[in-house]
Formats: structure tokens, sequence, C-alpha cells
């Protein structure tokens, strides 16, 4: 396969943890950009988020996109990826966006450390604030929404091979 498949969503979605096991499932490579910051950055993304603060951990999370340049990978975005419209565009060109759609309860659920896990929310904000606005954008770039909820990773990981299988124009 030429494009890239690329996952969105949610902190707790399961990007990261689809996307490992799509590639070995496709035999493709796999990135997370979160990975590609901290080892560029040297540091967590939290320690990023805290010294430097959202507006420029936003800049390095799309500057790292937009120095990609994969074809044929399994791609697990950061949470905020959406947030710069320039960085989708990156991803768009070479790639398939899906957008790993998961209920908020079950968000809710899955992040037990949301002070160091590294997601980018302003002091004051809630996670459920977090969702209501990252939806939209999510809805916005994606090409497809796979919807994850209640599911195993193994039928997320099956649905993704039957829903863009049925689906010419990514082939």
């Amino acid at each position: 396969m030429d494009k890239n498949i690329v996952l969105i969503g949610m902190p707790g979605a399961g990007k990261s943890t689809t996307g490992l096991l799509l590639a070995k499932t496709l035999n493709m490579p796999f990135v997370d950009t979160d990975l590609i910051i901290q080892q560029r950055e040297g540091r967590l993304l939290q320690e990023i988020i805290d010294y430097d603060g959202i507006g420029p951990f936003l800049s390095i999370e799309e500057d790292a996109i937009l120095q990609m340049s994969v074809r044929g990978y399994i791609i697990a975005t950061g949470g905020s990826a959406v947030y710069r419209e320039a960085a989708m565009r990156h991803l768009k060109k070479n790639g398939i966006l899906l957008y790993l759609q998961l209920e908020y309860g079950e968000i809710e659920k899955r992040i037990n450390n949301i002070k160091s896990r590294g997601i980018v929310m302003d002091k004051g904000r809630s996670l459920i604030d977090l969702y209501n606005e990252r939806v939209p954008l999510y809805e916005k770039y994606a090409d497809l929404t796979i919807r994850c909820s209640g599911k195993h990773i193994e039928e997320v990981v099956d649905e993704i091979q039957e829903r863009m299988r049925g689906n010419k124009k990514f082939f």
C-alpha cells in the first residue's frame, strides 16, 4: 500500500495500541508522532507542555508532522494534532485519516493519569470540555470514522481492514 493509514482521535481512544496491531496485521511499519516529539525534544510530552506551554508544544508537534515524509506507514498521531490545519493537510496528502471514535464515558475510564499523560489542555478545563472541542475537528478531517466503543482492539483492527477493503478510493 502506497498511502499511510493515519489514526486520529482523543487521548485514550487507542491510537497507539490499535496502530501497532494494525501494522503487524498489515505488515506495515508503524510510527507514533508523540514518540517522535519526545525523541526530538529529549523530554516527555508533559514536560514540554508544562515548561514551554501549549502554543509552543503545538508548534513542535506541527513541525514534527510536517517533517514526516513516509509512505505506506501506520501513523498514530497525538490527540492535539487536529489543532494545526497545515499538519492535517500534510497527513491527508499521502494518507487515509481514520478517526477512532470512542464515547466520552469510555475515554474517562481509560485516562487515569490526566496530569502526567501529556494532554494538551488549558488549566481549568475538563476532559469533557476537551472532548466537546475536539470531536468536530476529528470529524472534519476523517476519511473514515471507526466506532470503537465496546469493542476489543482485535475487533477494531478487523473493522478497519473491512471498511478499507470495501472502499476503492483507498487503494
